[in-house]
């Protein structure tokens, strides 16, 4: 397989990639074929993922307008994935020109396509580090240079969480930089669970055995499990809910059926 130019040297062209897995999903164009076949096997059991990525990018763009209304000028996006269209840079710099974004990855494609489109904003960064490390990311230097954290901050942890398992203690990392971050700050999420997905069990647990195949387990939580990330928050109207009935801007009733399997919300540091 020839190596695109766009592609860092230290990565494994061979593996598939979760970030670039999702990537495709949204149709973009920085992605191999061993991750669109790892796409179209888990796609074959689950044909609405497509749909389920575009309805979690749409209540990301809603929650960073939100946030930018609600006079957050700080933006932490922890498990940023590579760019495409309406980054939170692109959404929170429009709502409220002079924010500033520190987006997050471990991926190294992710990091580099988020070096150049950064290239030239001086108020956003890119920083690689993972999320199961919290301290690394909240002293990093770009952190340290963009984001004031004795003011309010929105976190967002956007489709990352489910890539967390148990045994790497999820509940105590977002605890971590809840406690880091001053009173006032939102924690934006989604998170992938069963519920509400329109087609049987067996069906959706092949498709989660996809990833469990590539090394990187979805960790398919409960309702009541994903409510528990917003311990310390108070939950932001309408609360914890499928993603299209998070502050629609359109009827939601409209919406793909796939579109509703997982979950989303927002809450405001107390």
């Amino acid at each position: 397989m020839e190596r695109p130019a766009w592609a860092p040297r230290s990565i494994d062209i061979s593996v598939p990639s979760v970030s670039r897995i999702y990537d495709y999903y949204l149709g973009g164009s920085h992605n191999f074929e061993v991750d669109r076949e790892a796409a179209r096997k888990a796609m074959a059991h689950l044909p609405g993922l497509p749909k389920i990525m575009q309805a979690n990018r749409a209540f990301m763009r809603r929650a960073v307008r939100y946030a930018a209304g609600a006079g957050i000028e700080q933006f932490l996006d922890i498990g940023s994935g590579i760019p495409t269209f309406g980054n939170v840079h692109e959404v929170a710099q429009a709502a409220r020109p002079g924010a500033h974004v520190v987006y997050v990855d471990h991926d190294p494609v992710a990091v580099a396509h988020s070096e150049a489109v950064l290239a030239g904003n001086e108020g956003a960064d890119v920083v690689a580090a993972d999320l199961r490390k919290p301290q690394e990311i909240l002293s990093s230097p770009q952190v340290e240079r963009l984001i004031d954290l004795n003011r309010p901050v929105a976190l967002l942890l956007v489709a990352i969480l489910h890539f967390v398992e148990d045994a790497d203690d999820p509940y105590g990392t977002v605890a971590q930089l809840r406690d880091a971050l001053a009173p006032g700050s939102l924690l934006i999420l989604t998170h992938a669970s069963y519920e509400r997905i329109p087609l049987a069990p067996e069906r959706a647990e092949s498709a989660v055995d996809v990833y469990k195949d590539i090394r990187n387990p979805l960790i398919m939580r409960s309702r009541d499990e994903i409510a528990r990330f917003f311990e310390g928050y108070d939950m932001v109207e309408p609360g914890l809910v499928p993603m299209p009935h998070w502050r629609p801007e359109s009827a939601s009733e409209d919406e793909d059926p796939y579109a509703f399997a997982g979950f989303a919300g927002v809450g405001t540091a107390a």
